[in-house]
């Protein structure tokens, strides 16, 4: 084995080749799936809950076997080219099986709830339990697979060192590493903007796992900054954003939320009045951003602001176009009503879309600061903003979703309180939860060896930090509905005294 290949697999550790039978990457991919944190996904929420349809929608389970998935496809086509496969090479490889182990692993952090979750757990993380580094969800998925997963007697998933890097979307924290932070750079990478007194909006990894980030990512120092994706997690990302785009539109019609008549008016009306629009002002924009057409004008801006490096008018027109006339005029046309015909309406939709999207990546030797190295074509990658437009516009701002997402928040700001009063009670030290235990004793390990000029601060509360972070590991490991079930057990709500332990 050459030194290249063993520093990928294990960081740098001497190993025989006899110690390498069969592929490593998918004994990684194997220890994910069989993993209780893979296998909790299937009770997820990705948008909206199962339970609320009484459809079958995408959980977070299966996003990540779609992820993975697309990701594959992405790396055999590339693979396919000479050309750009000397490229991936050069970069430090990208191999199939390690792309499709960090696709199945990137959302083994996220919380009950989907985003809406992850967002509450951060705020009431940093403003409640005294964490600076707050909560996310990709940075809990790095530490479960290295810190809070046990297998046999390892600490974490005993991962190669290319997977755990291929997982970092982020390869950064939230405020200090590295240094300088990619949040003080204009323009920043994608996901790294934020109020610099939070810091990142989006990280990697916590600083208790910092140190692994910096031995699973050695490999590939010279190769590229920092701050920049590996090639095999620029894969994995672009397989997330087209993942995403595509089933996420599946689920909003089968439910009936997607209206055919409300998307086509949004979009032709720009269409039609989009010199109008352009000469609108700013402010004038915001105030009538109800009536059709200035939401699209209003992404165009905002990819022009925010992505200069790509942003084209025409491929933002045509964009439009192709949506509208798949989507709009072609898919929603008819109501979705379970029969076969409409089955193979959404399956014919899905397949030509991810067709069409992995056929247009391709790698790039000198990206942009906002691009990882693997991304779309121009074309397609307005495609998939319009795309992903139409699921914000017409799902995520609906007030229906609003009033249930407000619950849920109330909901899981109530089970933070009532875990952290519980492990502050020193008549109950005795009967806390044995997991909840074990965590705060893990957390106590980690913090141990930290400062606070670790997190840039001038001082650390250590013992809160722990009992914070143990209860953040604890809630976010969570299913939705063992959310509920624990929440109406510690208000005393429930009655099934036994059966609530079984997420204890």
């Amino acid at each position: 084995m050459n030194d290249q290949r063993a520093q990928r697999l294990f960081g740098g550790a001497v190993v025989a080749p006899g110690d390498l039978a069969g592929s490593p990457y998918r004994a990684d991919r194997d220890r994910i799936v069989a993993s209780p944190f893979f296998a909790r996904l299937a009770g997820v929420t990705q948008v909206i809950s199962p339970g609320g349809s009484g459809l079958l929608v995408h959980n977070r389970l299966t996003h990540s076997l779609k992820v993975a998935s697309v990701a594959r496809g992405i790396v055999e086509r590339l693979g396919a080219d000479p050309e750009q496969r000397a490229l991936l090479d050069k970069l430090g490889g990208c191999d199939a099986d390690v792309v499709e182990a960090a696709s199945l692993a990137h959302d083994l952090g996220h919380p009950p709830f989907g985003h809406l979750g992850e967002r509450v757990l951060d705020r009431l993380a940093r403003e409640r339990l005294g964490l600076p580094d707050g909560f996310e969800g990709n940075a809990q998925s790095y530490r479960i697979v290295t810190s809070t997963q046990v297998r046999g007697a390892a600490i974490g998933l005993d991962l190669t060192a290319a997977v755990r890097a291929a997982l970092l979307k982020y390869p950064w924290t939230r405020r200090t590493y590295p240094d300088p932070h990619p949040m003080r750079m204009s323009p920043t990478p994608r996901g790294a903007g934020g109020d610099p007194e939070v810091g990142s909006a989006k990280f990697g990894a916590y600083v208790t796992e910092l140190a692994d980030v910096r031995q699973a990512r050695a490999p590939f120092a010279g190769r590229l900054a920092d701050w920049q994706q590996t090639a095999e997690a620029s894969v994995m990302d672009t397989a997330d954003d087209i993942a995403y785009a595509i089933h996420d539109l599946e689920d909003f019609h089968r439910v009936g939320v997607l209206q055919q008549g409300a998307v086509a008016a949004e979009l032709v009306a720009w269409q039609r009045d989009a010199a109008a629009l352009r000469a609108l002002g700013d402010a004038q924009l915001r105030s009538t951003a109800r009536h059709p057409g200035r939401s699209v004008e209003q992404l165009r801006r905002d990819i022009v602001r925010k992505d200069g490096w790509v942003s084209d008018d025409e491929a933002f027109a045509a964009a439009v176009e192709h949506v509208r006339a798949e989507l709009a005029d072609g898919l929603l046309a008819a109501p979705f009503d379970g029969s076969i015909d409409a089955e193979q309406a959404v399956a014919r939709f899905s397949a030509r879309w991810t067709r069409r999207l992995i056929e247009a990546v391709r790698v790039r030797a000198d990206p942009p600061v906002r691009s990882g190295h693997v991304l779309l074509a121009r074309a397609q990658w307005h495609e998939v903003q319009v795309l992903k437009f139409i699921h914000h516009r017409f799902v995520l701002e609906r007030p229906d979703l609003a009033l249930h997402q407000r619950g849920q928040a109330r909901l899981l700001a109530g089970l933070v309180e009532a875990l952290r009063a519980w492990l502050t009670d020193p008549d109950e030290e005795t009967r806390l939860p044995r997991r909840l235990h074990d965590l705060v004793e893990l957390a106590e390990a980690e913090t141990a060896t930290l400062t606070a000029a670790d997190y840039g601060l001038e001082r650390l509360d250590r013992a809160g930090m722990a009992r914070g972070r143990a209860i953040v590991d604890f809630v976010a490991a969570l299913t939705d509905g063992q959310a509920v079930g624990l929440l109406d057990a510690l208000s005393g709500r429930s009655r099934q005294l036994w059966t609530d332990a079984f997420v204890l």
